[in-house]
């Protein structure tokens, strides 16, 4: 199990992380979803050690990354495809990695071809590989150990179409037999046909989390009215606030009845008035962190 408690750390005045706290349990997937800049990266960085926390604490298993004798046995952790030795052949990272584990290096082939790497791949250098075959091979490592726990950050990045529905299979697979898995990913869809429980981190905080089907049910009401000011007015109007789509709708925390009784009352025409939730994951995630999404777009 993976437990991040109160977790931050600030970069002079800028807080990147802020009081950040979830779980991720066994037999799940877990979603770790924000913009660009919202503080995924560094909050994975503090659960495997490599980020000192300015406060809070994040652990694996109940104890930190960094006081775990041989923590690759324990948890595998892909944070950056490109990070591994250019020079060296796909087997023998792998290979020096299994005699750091202590591990018997026939789990090298089996690993490779487990994330279909086969012979002639194995024997080709890492400096050949394209970015898609260097995300097999992270994830060989990440699973070289028989871990019960993988931390993976845009593991599918650069993988094809098929690539990536295989990546959902083994996750999936791992989960089902008792895995923990934290994933983070820009492929909402991906996400959301995988994973099983979802926390969304917008501006350093969490501005969402809990199990996949009760967020997008909760999502909310889509509305798009002919005069989107007097919608904006008549919703303001009996206290309820409007965060706007893509699409130039707006997404409303109420319910239909209720926002379709007061733009009647109101005589406003409506385009469209739909449960959120209909749109999945994407519009879910887009509503949520919008104001964050902003921010980023004025910087």
């Amino acid at each position: 199990m993976i437990s991040v408690d109160h977790l931050s750390k600030r970069y002079g005045a800028h807080p990147a992380v802020n009081d950040v706290s979830f779980t991720c349990e066994p037999g799940t997937v877990t979603g770790f979803l924000g913009p660009n800049g919202a503080g995924k990266s560094t909050t994975m960085r503090m659960i495997c050690g490599l980020t000192a926390p300015t406060s809070g604490t994040a652990t694996v298993d109940g104890r930190p990354y960094r006081r775990m004798g041989n923590p690759g046995r324990r948890i595998g952790v892909l944070l950056d495809a490109s990070a591994q030795h250019s020079g060296r052949t796909g087997k023998e990272v792998l290979t020096v990695a299994a005699m750091t584990l202590g591990i018997d290096r026939r789990k090298v082939d089996e690993s490779l071809e487990r994330v279909g790497l086969n012979r002639t791949a194995a024997k080709r250098r890492v400096k050949a590989y394209s970015l898609g075959m260097r995300q097999r091979l992270g994830l060989a490592y990440a699973l070289l150990g028989d871990p019960g726990i993988l931390i993976l950050d845009e593991p599918a990045n650069g993988l094809d179409p098929e690539g990536i529905f295989w990546m959902r299979g083994l996750l999936r697979d791992f989960a089902d037999a008792g895995g923990t898995v934290l994933l983070s990913s820009h492929l909402l869809r991906e996400v959301e046909a995988v994973a099983d429980r979802l926390v969304v981190i917008g501006g350093g905080r969490i501005v969402a989390q809990g199990a996949k089907a009760e967020l997008l049910a909760a999502s909310g009401t889509v509305v798009r009215a002919l005069d989107m000011p007097a919608l904006h007015t008549v919703l303001s109007r009996i206290g309820l606030t409007a965060t706007k789509t893509t699409d130039g709708g707006v997404v409303v925390q109420a319910d239909a009845e209720a926002i379709g009784r007061a733009a009647a009352d109101a005589g406003l025409v409506l385009l469209e008035l739909r449960p959120a939730g209909s749109g999945g994951l994407e519009q879910m995630f887009l509503t949520l962190t919008a104001g964050d999404s902003v921010k980023e777009s004025v910087r």
